[in-house]
């Protein structure tokens, strides 16, 4: 599904749910806290609650779910049972590996987690590599998506002008981020967290182009490129 012509110099990769199938894992990790701490909840309903959201915002809404305040460590141990599954269970969305090999064109990660987060998943799946440090993350900017400066810093560090990036993204705040930053967005549903109605979820954001899969980027990657 296309929407204006897709011409770009630089792409601008998401990670979780984009390269990373890690969306259902943190997800799975977060249910199974919340429920311990006496909200019980499924991964759907975190997908549904929780996904995409800063800790300080996530904290404030399992806070305000359970009524109560969280521990103080609640985000640290949060993270470190989070990465203890990402070392075991990590996997790459299906494709995204052999399109990151083939196709050389500028780019990088601009992602909302954690610089931790990113290095260990990148290490996990034997990507790191292909990014040589063009990996940015929430923690380099004052505001994550879905404002545009995550998104701003890495054309500026690729040498690239915004209107000359295409952002591949599967949620609606980075979709927005991106289209606030000026670039073309690509909607991409191929996660495990994927469920029905997402594709409509980011055509409404706004996005530019969706694809399903990574054969469907890579189909759209080289018609533009004809």
């Amino acid at each position: 599904m296309t929407g204006r012509p897709l011409r770009f110099d630089a792409i601008i990769f998401d990670f979780d749910g984009v390269i990373a199938d890690s969306e259902i894992l943190a997800n799975r990790v977060l249910a199974e806290i919340v429920t311990g701490l006496g909200r019980p909840i499924s991964v759907d309903d975190a997908l549904d609650r929780y996904m995409g959201k800063r800790m300080p915002d996530l904290i404030a809404a399992i806070e305000n779910d359970l009524g109560r305040p969280l521990a103080a460590d609640f985000a640290q141990n949060l993270q470190a049972s989070t990465l203890n599954r990402f070392r075991t269970d990590l996997r790459e969305v299906s494709g995204a590996g052999a399109f990151i090999a083939a196709h050389t064109t500028k780019r990088c990660i601009a992602s909302s987690s954690s610089r931790e987060r990113l290095a260990l998943s990148l290490e996990v799946l034997g990507l790191a590599d292909h990014f040589d440090g063009r990996v940015f993350s929430a923690d380099d900017v004052a505001r994550g998506k879905p404002h545009p400066d995550m998104f701003l810093m890495a054309a500026e560090r690729l040498n690239t002008r915004p209107s000359d990036c295409l952002v591949i993204e599967d949620s609606r705040g980075g979709v927005q981020a991106g289209l606030a930053a000026g670039m073309t967005v690509m909607g991409f549903c191929a996660g495990a967290h994927v469920r029905s109605g997402h594709t409509e979820k980011l055509l409404a954001a706004g996005a530019h182009h969706i694809a399903k899969n990574w054969n469907e980027v890579a189909a759209l990657v080289a018609e533009a490129k004809r």
